[in-house]
């Protein structure tokens, strides 16, 4: 099933994000740095949704609270504790 999340207070402006058998598949972000964007959702491709929430929460970009990276956690935290 497919999934879309908007970020906040980054430089992408949207996400989309596949969850087959608890692993993520498809990330596409919308804007902000290309190719580590890619090479992050390259990365995540297959992994367990847990495991990609415990290596990505909590990293922030420069000067921000959060960055692209935090905000796929957060959105795969949000869709798990929504499915409990």
């Amino acid at each position: 099933m497919e999934y879309t999340f908007s970020p906040r207070g980054v430089c992408s402006r949207g996400l989309s994000f596949e969850i087959e058998e608890d692993k993520v598949k498809n990330v596409c972000f919308n804007g902000g740095c290309n190719g580590n964007l890619q090479g992050i959702a390259s990365l995540v491709e297959g992994m367990p949704v847990e495991q990609v929430i415990d290596k990505l929460s909590g990293i922030k970009c420069g000067y921000k609270n959060t960055s692209c990276p935090d905000q796929l956690a957060q959105a795969l935290h949000q869709l798990s504790e929504a499915k409990e």
